[in-house]
This record gives C-alpha cells, structure tokens and sequence, in this order.
C-alpha cells in the first residue's frame, strides 16, 4: 500500500528555504530563487488567512481611541505590562512570571496634547506568526497600529532578530517604505518591464519569473526605486503593512554602562530604559510623539486670541483643508482663505489657500464664505 505523505504550510516553507539555502546566488539562478520566494510568500498568506479564519476561542476585541495607537510586542516578561503603567493611565497586571497579560490591556498616554493609546498585547514566543500561542490573533493588533514597541530584556537582546522575523512573517514592514513600483496587468502581450533607476537585484527574466509565479503573464511593471526580490513581491502581494517601530532596551537598571555599550555593536538603534526604575521614560514619551507623526496646530478665532493651550492634534503634512474637515464638513464646504503663523509660511498671518501644508505648532485662522 502506498503511504501519501501530506506536509503542512510549514513544512512546504522550510523544504522551499532548504532549496534557496543550497542554491548558489547567481545571474543564471536568479529567475528560479525569484520563482521560489514567490512560492513562499504565497505560503505565508495562505497560512495567515488559514489562521485568521479558522481560530477557534476567543479572538482579541481592540477598540480604539484617541490620535494615534502604539503597541508593545515582545517575548513574555520583558516588562511590558510595568512600561505600559509608566507611560499611561492603564492598569495592567504586574509579575515576575511568564504570560501574565492573557488579554489586550489598553492605555493612554497624554503628551503635548495628544492622547495616544499604547495596547500592552501577550508575551509572543517562536512560531507567533504560525499561531503558536496564540501569535496569530497577538501579532494582529501590531498589524493595525501606527507604531510599533518592541520590547526586549537586557540580557536577551538576542531576541530582537526572532521578534522582527514573526513581526514580517505576519505581514509587517517595521521602519520601511513602500516601494515604489506599479504594475498594470493586461490580458495579452507579454511582461515589459520599465525602470527610472538603475536595477541592481532584479533582471527582466527575474521579474517576469516571479510574476508568473502569480498568474501574471502580461502586463507593464514600473519600477521607480531598486528594489530587491523580497520588496517586489511585497509589491506584488500589496498587503504589506508598513509601520513605524522603535526597538526599547529594558531593565538597564540592572547593568552597567559598559554592558550597554557592547549591545550597540550588535544593535545599531534602540533606546535604554528601566521601567522599573522610570529611567529615559519621559525622552521615550518624545519618541513615540515623533514617530507617530503627529503635529499641533493652534486655532485663532477671528478677532481673537489664539488659543495656545489646547492645540488640535492633526498627521503631520496635513494641509489648511484636512484641519478645516476635521473641524466641520461645513467648514470645508464653506471655505474662503485662512492665515497662517508659524514656521510654515514666510511672514505671519500669511493668506493661504486650501492646499497650504501646515507644520507643528502653526497658529491657523479659518475664514469661511458669508
């Protein structure tokens, strides 16, 4: 009797990852490795849209609240659940033993009149992105945030490689950009590919290999940065969330300057903190602001004083018109001019119209149709 052998998403992957790992880079191998990613992209999907569809239990409920929404990711008892208390209102669990979050607690954190809200999610492990430990539900959250926390113990910065592989395997980009390539599918004709830089990971064999690899046998590809074959398939895949993060170092409390400095020839950026001991919590604050691009824009009520003391916290490069929506869809509809002081105009009370882009802390003054 014959024995069929089924193997699982994850054993297709890694038998697919053997094959790259045993074929030597080249240009005559570069069409086939491109097919091969192509294959394991799609295996990824496959397994994620599996999961998401088929969990069973409960799933994490996430409402969301004020301007913008931060969440800390990090293998279990890294101090996530203390850093949450010292940045916001919240009131999370605290211990010294693994997996004392089982649920998505939320906080707030107020910071130049911005509320921020910063999730506190479960300790994920190895294979979160697979589902283990509930990983997949876990790594969801981050999926929807605009900035993400990775959290690691002093004496396990090691970590920090592990967290950022279940992080992209679930979909995320952390500190990327999108790239900038458009391709416009035909029914006949075959692939031309079109590039306004030169290409140095990618050749037209390549490309047309990993295309076919999705059903795409025509059509124009153009490609405006020199993207590698991982990013033309995220391009490709155009699920790719592509998110901020800022890597945090915890518990430097309990180690010496020294110690610090040798982790920083291994990890280039992150910044030292102790929850614990409210250590570099306020410069944190400061980060997470910045990263989550986000700007104060002070309203003067014609004929009056600008109020300075409640600022309205809009995206950064939002413009006159995205200020007066968010205001009143009647304020947009009615709009005549405004005056701008601040950095983004060349004299104060400048006139500007709709499209004028505003900077961080500009003092605006609407003036709407009679």
């Amino acid at each position: 009797m014959d024995v069929v052998v089924v193997m699982d998403v994850d054993d297709k992957i890694r038998k697919i990852e053997d094959e790259i790992q045993k074929t030597p880079y080249n240009k005559a191998t570069s069409h086939h490795i491109g097919k091969l990613k192509a294959k394991i992209s799609k295996l990824k999907e496959e397994a994620i849209t599996k999961g998401s569809s088929g969990t069973k239990g409960k799933g994490f409920h996430v409402k969301k609240s004020g301007d913008s929404t931060a969440v800390l990711v990090g293998f279990p008892s890294v101090g996530k659940s203390t850093l949450l208390n010292e940045l916001t209102n919240a009131d999370s669990k605290v211990g010294s033993y693994q997996f004392t979050t089982l649920d998505i607690i939320p906080g707030i954190m107020e910071y130049n009149g911005a509320q921020i809200q910063i999730f506190d999610v479960p300790g994920i492990i190895t294979g979160a992105s697979g589902g283990k430990g509930r990983g997949k539900e876990i790594l969801s959250v981050a999926r929807t945030a605009d900035l993400i926390l990775i959290v690691l113990d002093v004496f396990n910065p090691n970590h920090l490689d592990m967290i950022i592989k279940e992080i992209r395997d679930i979909g995320i980009r952390p500190n990327e950009t999108p790239p900038d390539v458009t391709i416009k599918k035909s029914k006949v004709g075959g692939v031309h590919t079109s590039s306004t830089v030169p290409l140095t990971y990618l050749d037209e064999g390549t490309i047309r290999s990993i295309l076919n690899e999705y059903g795409v046998h025509s059509g124009n590809v153009l490609i405006r940065d020199d993207v590698n074959m991982d990013q033309f398939i995220d391009a490709i895949e155009g699920n790719r969330m592509y998110i901020p993060s800022i890597v945090l170092l915890n518990k430097v409390d309990l180690v010496d300057d020294g110690y610090v400095e040798e982790i920083k020839k291994t990890i280039s950026d992150f910044i030292p903190i102790s929850a614990d001991k409210k250590q570099n919590i306020d410069y944190l604050k400061e980060q997470i602001f910045a990263k989550v691009d986000l700007m104060r824009v002070y309203l003067k009520p014609q004929g009056r004083r600008a109020d300075l003391e409640d600022p309205l916290i809009v995206r950064k490069n939002a413009t006159v018109i995205d200020v007066a929506s968010n205001l009143h869809r009647e304020f947009a509809k009615n709009f005549r001019h405004a005056n701008v002081w601040g950095t983004s105009v060349k004299f104060p009370g400048q006139k500007v119209g709709p499209n004028h882009v505003l900077e961080d802390e500009d003092i605006l003054r609407i003036i709407l149709k009679k």
